[in-house]
């Protein structure tokens, strides 16, 4: 009888893995009518692994991984991290994390998975693509907390995680990432629980490997769960680094440890830091002002008090508040406006259109394991040229509940990818208010819709992927009718999420110098690199032409040093 049960559970394990990674099951876009309020698509039912960090790379695949210690996910691998082979019959092979993968590899065109192995924990980590394009994961919980992880893209599927033998030289759990601009590519790591300090990636000194920043100590709200963790960071084009934390900013000389300048407070109450969960975005930089005026948004966020009256089972109404302030010049002002709704562990998204998707979320509640209610189910689109007032868009909901460790990223094809949701310290699915969410979604806003189709830049090709700053670069394309005398040629870089955060998350509006159109719909046209990394920093971004309000399917081109 024994024999049989191992059997059955042997097949049924290869059944599940069988069914999730068949090639048949592939990506179905909706050719019907997708409106105004846009349009919701299942794309995986089951991705076996939690969203709670995702990250798109140049390959047009996603990472996607959860903790470790959650138990036992969908893949099992056949040999532990330390050597030994795995048992699926053995009751200690299900509590080893490392006999199963916690991490996924998503190919957006055949919409197929690779499991994937992730050492050590990297629960409430941080992140940051490099130059070259692959991901430097630093951090995480327990044996993560000073670990360093890369994930170097490959097109062979003979990729996975590597470990550094470098460690940080502090505990990073729900720290932050910037990439730094300059030819000597480096990473800052800001913050951490109880830890206010920050560190580089590689180190700039071997004498100093950890740097005090008081601004966290200050901003610090024990009662409140820190309300000041996971940073935002934001790179002005000045080269200075905006942090903000709980309610207040600072800009920030990373290169002299120096504080430049202190922002006004931004009002209200309540927080917006994690675990109040607000988020943040960086607006798209333009051509038109030189890339200087720089403005940063900050939207949602808990009350004030809401995180202990949500271990008490009380859910207080989040903020629904919104703030802008340019961060440059010496005018420095929050402008407050009000959401349509209250919202906390929201996903701020900017489209390739430069407007904002607002996405995932709670109504009530805080960030933790159950500390939040209500989900936030439709997504809101923000348009920042538009006046006060008729700024906001409600969208079309959806039945999923993506609360605490969801997460929303950028496709190339300019849909969103949402996946995600978790409030248990375990993967549970049956009698609990908010069960562990493993379906994988697509946000698809109307600009996708096939109506467009004749406005949509298509067969983009560009002279090189390799483009240095302040050179100008041939882009050619073809429109099946007129092109827009405002089409814009936009550059985003792909950010990092996890918990309501975007690190390094930017789009730029370039200048295009000359456009000729033949009689035949091709389009060429000469486009300006950014003058700096201050401005972009080195690395891949994806190329959007926008004609009409149309995005075309990006391509990925790479800013560099000389």
């Amino acid at each position: 009888m024994e024999q049989n049960v191992n059997f059955f559970t042997i097949f049924l394990a290869f059944l599940t893995f069988s069914l999730l990674n068949h090639p048949s099951i592939g990506l179905k876009i909706s050719n019907k009518f997708i409106g105004k309020e846009g349009e919701w698509q299942l794309l995986r039912e089951n991705i076996g692994v939690v969203a709670m960090h995702m990250a798109l790379t140049h390959m047009n695949t996603v990472l996607i991984f959860d903790q470790t210690g959650t138990g036992p996910s969908a893949y099992r691998l056949t040999r532990r991290a330390r050597g030994g082979e795995c048992y699926p019959n053995h009751a200690s092979d299900v509590r080893d994390s490392s006999c199963y993968a916690h991490s996924v590899e998503y190919h957006i065109p055949s919409n197929t998975l690779r499991p994937l192995r992730i050492e050590s924990d990297p629960f409430c980590s941080s992140g940051s693509f490099l130059s070259n394009g692959t991901l430097l994961q630093t951090g995480g919980y327990a044996n993560g907390y000073r670990k360093i992880r890369y994930f170097e893209p490959c097109d062979d599927d003979n990729c996975d995680w590597r470990l550094s033998k470098d460690r940080l030289a502090k505990n990073r759990w729900y720290a932050s990432n910037q990439l730094l601009p300059g030819e000597k590519e480096r990473v800052i790591v800001v913050g951490g629980k109880k830890v206010f300090s920050y560190e580089f990636v590689p180190r700039k000194s071997s004498l100093r490997h950890s740097y005090a920043l008081p601004f966290l100590q200050n901003t610090y709200n024990k009662s409140g769960g820190g309300n000041n963790l996971y940073p935002f960071l934001h790179l002005s084009s000045d080269g200075h680094l905006f942090i903000f934390a709980n309610r207040d900013s600072i800009l920030f000389n990373y290169r002299l440890d120096q504080v430049i300048k202190t922002y006004p407070r931004m009002p209200g109450k309540g927080s917006r830091s994690y675990p109040s969960s607000g988020s943040s975005v960086i607006l798209p930089l333009d051509h038109r002002d030189g890339f200087q005026k720089v403005e940063v948004m900050v939207c949602g966020g808990a009350a004030e008090g809401a995180y202990n009256a949500a271990r008490e089972g009380q859910y207080l109404e989040g903020l629904n508040s919104c703030g802008r302030m340019e961060i440059t010049g010496e005018k420095n002002k929050w402008n407050m406006e009000e959401m349509p709704h209250p919202r906390l562990l929201l996903d701020m998204v900017i489209l390739p259109t430069g407007i904002i998707l607002l996405i995932n979320g709670a109504q009530q509640g805080a960030g933790g394991w159950n500390n939040a209610a209500t989900p936030a189910h439709r997504p809101l689109l923000y348009k920042p040229k538009k006046p006060l007032g008729k700024r906001f868009y409600a969208l079309k909901a959806t039945n999923v509940a993506r609360m605490y460790h969801s997460s929303a990223i950028l496709l190339p094809d300019g849909r969103v990818l949402v996946g995600g949701g978790n409030p248990n310290e375990r993967y549970v699915y049956h009698n609990v208010r908010y069960p562990t969410e493993l379906k994988l979604q697509a946000f698809a806003p109307q600009y996708t819709d096939h109506r467009f189709h004749h406005i949509r830049p298509k067969n983009v090709s560009i002279d090189s992927v390799n483009i240095r700053y302040g050179d100008d670069f041939e882009v050619r394309f073809w429109v099946g009718s007129k092109l827009d005398e405002k089409v814009e040629f936009n550059a985003y870089a792909p950010p990092f999420t996890t918990h309501s955060i975007a690190m390094n998350q930017r789009l730029l509006k370039l200048r295009s110098t000359k456009i000729v159109e033949d009689d035949d719909g091709w389009v060429n046209a000469v486009v300006e690199a950014p003058p700096s990394s201050n401005v972009a920093p080195s690395g891949y971004y994806m190329l959007f032409l926008v004609n009409g309000g149309i995005p075309s399917q990006a391509q990925w081109i790479r800013f560099v040093h000389a």
